[in-house]
């Protein structure tokens, strides 16, 4: 997200799996054809080794389960 205009990226990301609690925003990653390209998500759930986010937190069904890593990857086939 650098290189996008002038400053800084907007958005202040969690990266350390270990700090992370529900509403934390983190950037994560899509396996498949979207690998590649980042996302921004906020947490819904934070579990031992896995996480639940959403990409649109206005809408409670768009739930994704994800690794608990530095940036999560959510499955393609997961993607709401």
């Amino acid at each position: 997200m650098q290189g996008m205009g002038e400053g800084s990226c907007p958005f202040e990301f969690n990266t350390d799996p270990t700090t992370f609690k529900v509403g934390d925003s983190v950037s994560y990653r899509v396996e498949g054809g979207l690998s590649g390209f980042p996302f921004a998500g906020v947490l819904l759930e934070v579990h031992d080794d896995y996480v639940v986010l959403t990409s649109e937190p206005d809408r409670k069904e768009s739930r994704m389960r994800a690794t608990r890593e530095s940036r999560p990857v959510v499955r393609e086939e997961d993607v709401c």
